[in-house]
């Protein structure tokens, strides 16, 4: 009863709720401060949310996903469930805004927010994915929900694992961890950044770094953080050049610890995520529930 008061002082409207490893995964449908338009993201609560407040470890999506990918592929619900985290996971951009061109191309646009704040005309109203999830969202779920705000995390793949690392580096102390499969790791260097940050950012390439991970590091005097990224050898992705994480890797050395596996044989898929999946969870739960 207590939820359903909340829900409704907020205006969230459930989509769906499933039972699954003993808590439940629940879909919510909200109207975006950020974002000037109806967001969808999906919340599991452990079986350890019934009786008191859990850790938030927040998943980010990577192109062409909605919230419903994570949920439905990866296989995370029995880690979360037996190390009680409530998992978030919203959509990866605004949806519906009616911009010319926001559907015409996979990789920009719809399902492509790339977590920034546009600052380019037409996309700065709506595109503001990186205050949504740096803000908007914990703020939504710390309210109507039984977390901890003191106790969060996030990872993500390939555009969320760049939206996870660039999260956690701007901002020192928000996220006790974080990890990514397949990140993104140095857009400014890549076609898919290139082309999501001229479209976002503008032309001004001084702006883009703001949002590129490698980058971030250079500029940093060093974190907290433990980072764990898996990466497959096999990945069409990483042999094509859109995810450097050579790069990412030398910046960080002798500055924040990472540990960076090269799985053999595995793609960029959710079959690779669902193999290392209870991985990530474990190691978030580490500092999470410390």
């Amino acid at each position: 009863m207590v939820f359903q008061f909340f829900w409704k002082r907020m205006a969230l409207k459930q989509i769906s709720s499933n039972k699954c490893f003993g808590g439940l995964q629940k879909v919510f449908e909200h109207e975006s401060v950020e974002l000037k338009c109806k967001m969808k993201f999906a919340i599991y609560l452990p079986p350890k949310a019934e009786t008191g407040k859990c850790p938030a470890l927040y998943w980010l999506s990577g192109l062409t996903c909605t919230e419903q990918n994570f949920i439905s592929k990866s296989g995370y619900h029995q880690a979360a469930s037996e190390h009680g985290l409530v998992v978030i996971a919203p959509d990866t951009s605004p949806r519906g805004c009616n911009i010319t061109g926001e559907d015409e191309t996979w990789d920009f646009g719809t399902g492509a927010g790339f977590y920034v704040d546009a600052t380019e005309d037409p996309w700065k109203t709506n595109y503001r994915m990186y205050s949504y999830v740096t803000e908007e969202l914990p703020q939504l779920i710390n309210t109507n929900f039984p977390v901890d705000p003191q106790r969060m995390s996030i990872f993500g793949h390939s555009m969320g694992g760049h939206g996870a690392l660039i999260c956690a580096l701007k901002n020192p102390g928000k996220y006790k961890s974080v990890s990514a499969f397949a990140p993104i790791c140095n857009p400014v260097l890549c076609p898919w950044g290139k082309k999501a940050f001229s479209g976002y950012l503008g032309t001004d390439q001084s702006k883009w770094e703001a949002y590129d991970a490698t980058h971030l590091v250079k500029a940093s005097p060093g974190t907290q953080l433990d980072i764990l990224i898996d990466q497959g050898k096999d990945d069409q992705f990483l042999s094509d050049g859109q995810l450097l994480p050579d790069n990412f890797i030398a910046a960080c050395t002798e500055k924040i610890p990472v540990v960076f596996r090269l799985q053999e044989g595995y793609d960029h898929s959710y079959y690779f995520i669902a193999t290392f999946i209870t991985d990530h969870i474990r190691h978030h739960a580490k500092y999470l529930n410390a």
